[in-house]
């Protein structure tokens, strides 16, 4: 069974919201909108580019 876009979207949103930047050891300076890891933090920690994600959103 697949999950479609938004689906799979919601579910690493949620577990993204789970995790503390400051406990992932993410140094935060800016004021965040929303708790949780921001994508290119996931994809930085995670050791993966955040690009992929991002180009085929804007096309």
């Amino acid at each position: 069974m697949a999950l479609d876009d938004n689906q799979l979207g919601s579910f690493l949103r949620t577990r993204r919201e789970k995790v503390d930047a400051a406990s992932a050891g993410v140094v935060d300076t800016t004021r965040r909108r929303v708790t949780g890891l921001r994508r290119e933090e996931l994809a930085l920690l995670a050791g993966v580019t955040s690009w992929l994600r991002t180009t085929k959103t804007r096309s």
